[in-house]
């Protein structure tokens, strides 16, 4: 595949059923999973003018930042810590309205304002990572997003 998105679509569903074929094009073929996250962000930043995207990956008890597009980040998360340690703890997705309302959350740019993490699985069902979506925009995430996101992380 050409390294170029193709997204016509003006509503957020819409945009995510033509970037999913895209991304699972892009993504087939490479076996390298740090490749495949680099351009996974790459691809969800471009096509969904997100604020930040990026993974953080399990190593040693911690959320070590992996690959990412936008701002620099926080480097390292503890296990139940901010949106994204919390998300790994609860193996959940977290959607968080108002980050400023989180409890404990981490504010790796005073810029984000809305936030999803979307834990990240191998085929052992264990938690190897997290995507962490960040908005500039109160309130932007939503169901549609989590099955979106989860869907394009099932392509890893």
């Amino acid at each position: 595949m050409a390294e170029e998105l193709h997204i016509q679509a003006k509503d957020k569903e819409g945009k995510y059923r033509e970037l999913l074929p895209q991304i699972k094009a892009l993504l087939d073929g490479e076996p390298d999973r740090i490749a495949n996250m680099a351009n996974v962000a790459a691809a969800l930043k471009s096509a969904m003018c997100f604020f930040w995207v990026g993974f953080y990956l399990v190593k040693d008890e911690e959320l070590v930042l992996g690959p990412f597009q936008g701002p620099v980040a926080c480097t390292r998360i503890s296990k139940g810590k901010g949106v994204c340690g919390t998300a790994w703890e609860k193996r959940n997705i977290l959607i968080v309205e108002d980050v400023e309302k989180f409890p404990g959350h981490i504010a790796c740019s005073t810029l984000s304002k809305s936030e999803i993490v979307v834990p990240l699985y191998n085929s052992q069902n264990e938690i190897i990572g997290v995507l962490d979506v960040d908005s500039d925009q109160l309130n932007a995430f939503d169901t549609v997003d989590a099955q979106y996101l989860e869907n394009i992380l099932q392509l890893l």
